[in-house]
């Protein structure tokens, strides 16, 4: 598995005021910025990502921690690289990186969806028609799905494994922890 996951994955942005500071701040769609605090509990990524315009579900239950600098650029540190079936199958790393922004995430590693029989890079995610799907960015193709396909955050599996069924056609199927 390539570290750059591909996969309807949304970045969690995390953001790491400074070690001085205990507050997280991201910005709305009008530039305003609001600040979680990590000691009350209501700091997760996936609380963040909705702030950003994004659903909480582009990334699986399983964030251990995360960290965001003030121009955007997070880093996002799962419990264990993991898969999870959308309408594709896609890998989430151990580490995932990218730089957010409202409506958006790009410069993204740390995730791949399976096409076919390839294993993609998801290099960017941005809201799209209005916030009612997300474009997902595999390189210089894209795929829209809807928004509410990420509104639950999704466990995920440890493995993968392909199966052929049929004639000669690759199924992929998740084996369970």
């Amino acid at each position: 598995m390539s570290s750059a996951a591909v996969v309807p994955l949304l970045l969690l942005c995390a953001a790491a005021a400074p070690a001085s500071s205990a507050a997280r701040i991201f910005p709305s769609k009008d530039a305003a910025a609001f600040a979680l605090s990590q000691q009350d509990g209501s700091g997760s990524v996936h609380d963040l990502l909705p702030g950003y315009g994004l659903p909480p579900g582009l990334l699986p239950a399983s964030v251990k921690d995360y960290s965001m600098d003030s121009n955007g650029q997070f880093t996002v540190r799962l419990a264990a690289p993991c898969y999870i079936q959308f309408t594709e199958l896609v890998y989430y790393d151990r580490t995932i990186k990218g730089k957010i922004s409202y409506g958006s995430i790009t410069d993204l590693s740390g995730i791949q969806v399976k096409k076919l029989f390839a294993w993609l890079p998801v290099t960017g995610m941005v809201a799209v028609d209005d916030g009612s799907s997300i474009e997902f960015q595999v390189g210089f193709l894209s795929e829209k799905l809807p928004t509410s396909m990420f509104a639950e955050i999704p466990s995920c599996r440890k493995k993968a494994s392909s199966s052929c069924h049929g004639a000669g056609a690759a199924v992929s199927t998740l084996e369970t922890a």
